[in-house]
């Protein structure tokens, strides 16, 4: 039932996707308070682009990826770095509240206590692209940091919008699980903005690398343009 509804559903997400604008970041100064995390952003992600977002600890990405999913939040997805799960409730359920904003109250808590059989298969469909379909109705708690990990991918993958904004959605992988989840997102998504650590699956998967560092945008380039040498110093220890 999983595979012969995954197509589909990818098709869904595709379709909606066509319609989106660009997102214009322009901003001199970004911070809390009268703490300064960023300034003198200027830039455009256009509709279809797949961004990586690289930089150390600290270097502000989880502040851009925030930046740009308010920029751009009714037509985005967000995959926060905590996950962000109700950990009592099962994987369907979780996966399922991607699109609770679409569905009326009654609808809502129907779906809570019993799950229609198109629910259901559309929510597996979504579970056997990130390789969790066997977990439709496990509870989210039990399941390890990478498997809750990739429950919140496909929450976002679930809610259909064309643009995705994802927090280091990998971390809890290893490089083998982190490419395979990462295809699937090329394959599923219009638009990706995924702040990442390991640079070679940013050069594999992205169009264009954004590098951030000391507060600024170290550098921004199509990906195909860049090799791992090129970013290294990104990552060098200040002396």
């Amino acid at each position: 039932m999983a595979k012969a509804n995954a197509a589909p559903m990818t098709a869904k997400v595709h379709e909606t996707a066509r319609a989106h604008m660009a997102i214009a970041v322009h901003e001199p100064k970004v911070g809390y308070g009268e703490k300064l995390i960023l300034e003198n952003l200027a830039f455009t992600i256009e509709s279809g682009e797949r961004v990586a977002i690289l930089g150390r600890s600290g270097a502000g990405k989880s502040t851009l990826l925030n930046l740009i999913y308010a920029k751009c939040a009714p037509q985005a997805a967000l995959v926060p770095q905590a996950h962000a799960l109700v950990r009592t409730l099962s994987v369907f359920h979780n996966v399922y509240m991607g699109q609770l904003d679409r569905h009326s109250t009654w609808r809502n808590l129907r779906t809570l206590i019993v799950p229609n059989a198109v629910q259901k298969a559309e929510v597996e469909a979504i579970l056997s692209l990130v390789g969790l379909s066997e977990f439709l109705f496990t509870p989210t708690g039990a399941l390890s940091g990478g498997q809750q990990q990739r429950v919140s991918v496909a929450r976002a993958l679930y809610s259909q919008r064309p643009i995705l904004v994802a927090d280091e959605p990998i971390s809890a992988l290893d490089q083998s699980q982190g490419d395979r989840l990462l295809t699937a997102l090329r394959q599923s998504c219009d638009t990706l903005v995924i702040a990442l650590h390991d640079v070679r699956l940013a050069l594999a998967h992205a169009t264009r690398i954004i590098a951030l560092d000391k507060g600024m945008v170290w550098l921004d380039a199509p990906a195909n343009t860049l090799q791992w040498h090129d970013l290294a110093p990104l990552y060098e220890t200040s002396a």
